[in-house]
């Protein structure tokens, strides 16, 4: 789980950073959208890795509150 969450964490800031250097409205739009699947994935591996006691559940918050907050921002920048 350790390996599809940092490739998922990855593949969130690279389409993050391909979304910021695109130019139209709708190519940013795209981008942004791959980044926000990539995020949620992310944070559920994490979830599952605390849920089958590969992770520490006292990390779990944490990564549960930067997860919403990040989703909330790629979100508006979608729209």
């Amino acid at each position: 789980m350790r390996d599809q969450a940092l490739r998922a964490a990855k593949s969130t800031c690279l389409n993050c950073a391909e979304g910021a250097g695109r130019v139209t409205r709708a190519d940013k739009g795209r981008a942004y959208t791959v980044a926000r699947g990539e995020l949620v994935e992310a944070v559920a591996a994490v979830e599952i890795a605390v849920s089958s006691s590969e992770a520490c559940a006292e990390a779990l918050p944490r990564v549960l509150g930067l997860g919403n907050e990040l989703c909330a921002m790629l979100t508006k920048l979608i729209r």
